[in-house]
């Protein structure tokens, strides 16, 4: 798929969202990428996976055992790239603010983990999913996300391959400009507070 086919999947699905936005990452924006919408049509989300699969090195395809994502925003996109690489699919939860494994799901020792998101912004929940397989005794060997809207620079420790590149601004609490604060705050993401 070219950039152009991926932007079109969103807006079709309206998926990109305008407003004011606070993002998982705390950060605010005047756009928002909805990706459960362009997921919810399971075709498209078959489509934008294997797109996805295409763009991790072979290398790395190889090593996979299992594919992992945190929820909400991953749990789609994750269980289809494991249908894309033919994977089991997992995915993390933190009930009580910290990513673990639940639903009887477990890693073999060692177990090379492909981390899979809908969308980047700082890393953080990236991060905290990444230390999270390590604690259940796999090892990520690489991430990939529909989106990357960190303008590269989110450093998750691991490689990372991302569908498409979208550059939004995003401000700092304190940096908000005045039009955007003018704004009512909507916070769409999974992550509390």
């Amino acid at each position: 798929m070219t950039e152009d086919e991926i932007l079109s999947e969103f807006r079709a699905s309206e998926a990109l969202l305008e407003g004011h936005f606070k993002l998982s990452s705390g950060r605010h924006s005047g756009h928002y990428l909805q990706c459960a919408r362009v997921l919810m049509n399971p075709e498209r989300a078959g489509n934008l996976a294997r797109a996805l699969a295409q763009k991790i090195p072979r290398e790395f395809r190889n090593e996979v055992d299992v594919v992992i994502s945190p929820a909400m925003g991953g749990l789609i996109i994750g269980h289809e790239m494991g249908r894309a690489l033919g994977k089991d699919a997992m995915f993390l939860e933190r009930p009580e603010g910290e990513f673990h494994l639940r639903r009887g799901f477990r890693l073999d020792p060692g177990a090379k983990v492909l981390m899979v998101e809908d969308v980047v912004t700082t890393g953080l929940s990236s991060r905290e999913a990444i230390t999270a397989v390590g604690r259940e005794g796999g090892e990520v060997i690489a991430e990939c996300a529909l989106v990357d809207r960190s303008n590269g620079s989110a450093d998750l420790g691991v490689p990372f391959f991302p569908l498409i590149d979208i550059t939004f601004p995003s401000y700092a609490e304190d940096e908000v400009p005045d039009e955007l604060a003018a704004i009512p705050v909507t916070k769409p993401g999974s992550r509390a507070a």
